[in-house]
C-alpha cells in the first residue's frame, strides 16, 4: 500500500492574532505570539524555546475541542500544520498507519475507508487533528481512538526529547488521557493499527445499527458505514458547515456523567448503560433536556443547538463569556433536577465555569 503525503505542507493561517479565526466555536481573544509549523522541527524548537524563556505555550490545530477566553491568551500559541499520512508497519491482517499531528481527522478516516482499513469509520465527520484525537480519547457511534492506537510519538518538555508512548502510557479513559490538562506533552504524530478489511468493526451503537438496518454486532462495507455516519452527525449539526450556526461549536459540551449504582438506583427510571466497576453512564442529553432546557434555549448570542441539546453554540454575536454562563445555567440547573454534576468535555483556555 502506498504512501500517502498530503500535497498542503505550506498552508498558512489567514491574517491576523485573534484566536476565534482558529476555533471551530469562532470565539476566543488575541494571542501573545502566533506562530505557524509545518514540520514537526519547528513545533519542537517553538515549544522548546518558550518554554526555556518560561512562558506559556497553547498548542493549536484544528481547534475543535477547546474554549478560549475572551482576553485570549498572552503567551506563545503555537499553530500546528504537520501534514502526511503513511504505512509503517504492515501483518497479513492490518497496516500499521501514521497519521501527522496537524493532518485533518477526517482526512484520515477517509484515507483508511478508501484504501479499505477498519476501524475508525465510525468516527467519521468528527472534526479537528489526528493529533487531538488520543489527548481527548475521541469516541463516537461505539468506537473510540483507543481501540486502535499502538503509539504515540511525542515531544516530552520536561524529558527535553521525542518520546514513542505505547497506549498504557497513554492513560486512557473515557474522554480523557495523560495528555489533557497536561501541557507536557506536545503531540507529534500517532500510530494506528488498521485491519485489511472492506467492512466495518462490528456495529456496537444501537442508534448506528438502526440506520444500517443492520444488528448489533453485524459488519457492513466500510463506505456505507462512514456515510451513514456522517449523515446522522450532520442531522445533529456535528459535521462543520460555516453557513449552518448549528456547527459553531466543540461539539459535545458536557460528557456523560458516570455515577455509582447506588446514586443510579436513587435517580428513578432513566436511560442508562453499564459503565463498569459497578458506575453507570447516564446520558447528558437527556439530563439537560429533563431539567429544562430545550434545544434551541438561547442566552446572550449562544444558544443549545437547534439539533443537538449536547452542542452549545456560537449564533454569529456571542462571546465566550456568554456562552459559559450559559454552561452554568445548564450545570446548576441539572444539579439542583437530579443530584447530578455535568463536566465540560473541552479544554478550557484562561476561561472557567
Amino acid at each position: 500500500m502506498p504512501d500517502a503525503f498530503a500535497d498542503h505542507l505550506n498552508d498558512t493561517p489567514p491574517a491576523g492574532n485573534t484566536l476565534a479565526a482558529y476555533t471551530t466555536l469562532r470565539l476566543g481573544g488575541p494571542a501573545g505570539t502566533l506562530t505557524t509549523a509545518v514540520h514537526a522541527d519547528e513545533a519542537i524548537a517553538v515549544v522548546r524555546a518558550a518554554s526555556a524563556a518560561g512562558r506559556p505555550v497553547l498548542v493549536l490545530a484544528g481547534g475543535s475541542n477547546v474554549v478560549i477566553g475572551d482576553a485570549g491568551f498572552p503567551g506563545e500559541v503555537l499553530l500546528l500544520r504537520t501534514r502526511g499520512i503513511r504505512v509503517v508497519g504492515e501483518d497479513p491482517a492490518a497496516v500499521v498507519v501514521r497519521a501527522a499531528a496537524g493532518e485533518t481527522w477526517d482526512d484520515f478516516v477517509a484515507y483508511a475507508v478508501t484504501n479499505g482499513l477498519s476501524g475508525v469509520e465510525c468516527l467519521s465527520g468528527i472534526p479537528g487533528s489526528a493529533g487531538a484525537t488520543p489527548i481527548q480519547n475521541v469516541g463516537a457511534y461505539g468506537q473510540e481512538v483507543a481501540h486502535t492506537i499502538v503509539a504515540v510519538h511525542a515531544y516530552d518538555r520536561i524529558a527535553g526529547e521525542v518520546r514513542e508512548m505505547s497506549p498504557a502510557e497513554c492513560g486512557f479513559g473515557y474522554r480523557a488521557s495523560v495528555f489533557k490538562h497536561n501541557d507536557r506533552y506536545l503531540v507529534l504524530d500517532v500510530d494506528f493499527r488498521l485491519e485489511k478489511s472492506g467492512e466495518s468493526a462490528p456495529i456496537k451503537y444501537a442508534e448506528l445499527a438502526r440506520s444500517l438496518g443492520a444488528e448489533a454486532g453485524d459488519r457492513v462495507p466500510l463506505a456505507l458505514a462512514r456515510d451513514t455516519v456522517l449523515k446522522l452527525r450532520a442531522g445533529k449539526g456535528m459535521v462543520l458547515d460555516p453557513e449552518d450556526r448549528d456547527t459553531w461549536s466543540v461539539g459535545s459540551f458536557f460528557t456523560n456523567p458516570v455515577v455509582t449504582e447506588e446514586v443510579f438506583a436513587a435517580l428513578g427510571e432513566m436511560p442508562h448503560w453499564p459503565a463498569g466497576d459497578g458506575m453507570v453512564k447516564l446520558p447528558a442529553a437527556w439530563l439537560i433536556e429533563r431539567a429544562g432546557f430545550p434545544k434551541g434555549f438561547a442566552g446572550e448570542g449562544v444558544a443549545i443547538s437547534g439539533k443537538h441539546t449536547l452542542a452549545l453554540t456560537n449564533r454569529g454575536a456571542g462571546s465566550t463569556a456568554a456562552l459559559l454562563d450559559l454552561a452554568r445555567v445548564i450545570r446548576d440547573g441539572v444539579r439542583e433536577r437530579f443530584g447530578v454534576e455535568l463536566h465540560p468535555e473541552p479544554v478550557l483556555i484562561n476561561c472557567a465555569i
